[in-house]
């Protein structure tokens, strides 16, 4: 099992591993424009486990630049382990 946690709300969520972050989001009442990572309404901040988000898309990539603190929710799961944002 991997773990996201919300640290403006302290909420720590255990989800399977491969889970798409956005799901695990909206389960936690934060909803996103679209699922398509055209928009960046689900732009988020990782804090910690980089290492345990799958690779940066070609459309994080052009709509985020080369910040790997900044990922599109709805482009990234996470592999295993925790992952930390500012959410």
């Amino acid at each position: 099992m991997a773990k996201i946690i919300f640290t403006k709300s302290g909420i720590e969520v255990e989800v399977p591993d491969g889970s798409g972050v956005s799901s695990t989001c909206e389960k936690q009442g934060i909803v996103f424009g679209c699922h398509s990572g055209v928009c960046g309404t689900c732009t988020i901040h990782v804090l910690e486990g980089h290492e345990n988000l799958s690779e940066r898309t070609e459309q994080e990539k052009d709509m985020l630049g080369d910040d790997e603190n900044l990922r599109l929710a709805c482009q990234c799961k996470i592999k295993s382990g925790t992952v930390k944002i500012d959410y």
